[in-house]
């Protein structure tokens, strides 16, 4: 047996509903949310912090008033790398699929699926993708 779901909008929750508009593929409103797609923020890079290959680079958030919070996602391709470099504040890396190497002040340490990697200001690391399959990275830090 299905059940079913009514749901019944008031005048003030039915003006809310209708003040979000899609906007280039994203959900947006004025107050409460930004959806952002993939697809809507990939782009083509090169390693960053003078890394080698090439990698793509998706910048959730980044046009979002207000946001102190970098939020992004990083596919490093075979023979790519995210170059060694001093960190100005404190950064979480998080592998979503692959592996890679992290040299973390002069230290290598392999990363894999599952591993978070907090990073703090005034350390010094890069990251360098191992193996056959992209390495598949979330970094987050405060603007």
């Amino acid at each position: 047996m299905k059940k079913v779901l009514a749901v019944f909008f008031s005048g003030a929750a039915l003006s809310a509903a209708a003040s979000f508009v899609l906007v280039h593929g994203r959900a947006q409103a004025s107050e409460g949310y930004v959806i952002e797609r993939d697809a809507e923020v990939a782009k083509q890079e090169g390693g960053p912090h003078r890394g080698a290959g090439r990698t793509t680079g998706y910048n959730f958030f980044g046009k979002a008033p207000g946001m102190k919070l970098a939020f992004r996602k990083r596919v490093l391709h075979p023979g790519s790398s995210i170059g060694y470099h001093l960190q100005e504040t404190n950064e979480v890396y998080y592998v979503l699929g692959g592996r890679g190497t992290m040299n973390i002040n002069g230290r290598e340490v392999p990363v894999g699926p599952g591993d978070a990697v907090l990073t703090r200001k005034g350390s010094s690391h890069g990251l360098v993708q191992a193996g056959a399959e992209d390495l598949t990275i979330i970094i987050a830090y405060d603007k």
